[in-house]
C-alpha cells in the first residue's frame, strides 16, 4: 500500500468524522473503503483477506463488530510455557480466527502449522490482513478471543517449535 493511499485514507477519516456522516463507501482499483457509524457490521461474505499490512488507525466511534459462532470462538486457558513462541498482531485491529462468520477457525490449539500457515485476520477499516504462524510448530495456546480488539505487538498465538 503506497504512502499516498494511506494519507488519502487518513483524508477520507478526518472529513468522515467532521461530517458527521453515518456511512461513507469509496471505491477504486486500488481499495474498497467502508466508513460506518452503525455498529452493525455488513456482511463479510465475499470479502477477501488482504495481504498487507495497514497503517491507518481507526476511527473512534466508526467501529465493526461481527459476531461469529465458530468452534473455538474463546482464547485457550492455561500456563504460558516461556519456550513457546509468540505469534503477535503486526498491527492495530480486530481479531478474527476465521475467515468469515460460520466458519471453522483457521487453526485450533493442538494442530501443527508450518511457516506459511494462515493462523487469523486483522481488519482495520475493511481492510484485513492475514497472520501468518512464521514457524513451524504445534499451536499451544490462543490468547485473545475471537472479535476482539489487539494492539500492535500483542501475542495472539504460542507456538511450540519443533
Amino acid at each position: 500500500m503506497s504512502e499516498q493511499l494511506l494519507r488519502d485514507i487518513e483524508i477520507l477519516a478526518d472529513l468522515f468524522k467532521a461530517g458527521g456522516w453515518t456511512e461513507l463507501r469509496v471505491e477504486s482499483d486500488a481499495i474498497s473503503l467502508l466508513l460506518s457509524q452503525d455498529r452493525a457490521a455488513p456482511s463479510l461474505d465475499g470479502a477477501q483477506p488482504a495481504s498487507v499490512p495497514v497503517a491507518a488507525p481507526p476511527l473512534a466511534g466508526a467501529q465493526s463488530q461481527i459476531m461469529t459462532d465458530a468452534p473455538g470462538a474463546q482464547a485457550s486457558a492455561g500456563p504460558i510455557d516461556p519456550a513457546w513462541t509468540a505469534v503477535k498482531a503486526p498491527n492495530l485491529g480486530t481479531f478474527y480466527r476465521a475467515p468469515k462468520p460460520g466458519s471453522p477457525p483457521f487453526v485450533e490449539v493442538g494442530q501443527r502449522v508450518e511457516a506459511h500457515s494462515e493462523l487469523c485476520l486483522i481488519e482495520v477499516m475493511k481492510l484485513f490482513t492475514s497472520v501468518k504462524a512464521g514457524i513451524a510448530g504445534t499451536v499451544r495456546h490462543v490468547a485473545v478471543a475471537d472479535a476482539d480488539l489487539v494492539e500492535g505487538g500483542q501475542p495472539l498465538f504460542y507456538i511450540a517449535c519443533d
